[in-house]
């Protein structure tokens, strides 16, 4: 069974800077790859926030971004956390402690999926 698995990682990170989140996003999506090509489901709520961001104009960031991340970490099986300092990384992966779900730390230590049957 494929596992979805959030990926848990700096986005803004206290910088304005958006070339630093350009790369921060870049990051996020390069493990979500690793993840899947592991033969998981990965899923970033960054990439769920950002299009709805968008549409609602970047005044709506903080309004949309943590309350859709955090929401979604409810639905994952377990979370790859990556990179830096990060209070809202630190916030989805307390959710999971909290629930009993798995945290990982690095692309290696999860397990492949499960067969069915």
């Amino acid at each position: 069974m494929r596992l979805w698995i959030m990926v848990a990682g700096p986005y803004t990170s206290g910088t304005t800077d958006a070339a630093k989140r350009a790369a921060n996003l870049r990051a996020l999506n390069h493990a979500a790859l690793a993840l899947f090509r592991k033969g998981h489901i990965p899923v970033i709520g960054v990439n769920l926030a950002l299009p709805i961001i968008e549409a609602a104009g970047v005044e709506a960031f903080h309004e949309i971004l943590m309350p859709l991340s955090l929401s979604l970490s409810e639905r994952c099986d377990a979370c790859l956390r990556i990179g830096g300092p990060s209070r809202g990384a630190d916030e989805e992966v307390e959710r999971f402690l909290a629930n009993g779900r798995p945290v990982y730390y690095r692309v290696e230590d999860i397990p492949p999926p499960r067969l069915n049957g």
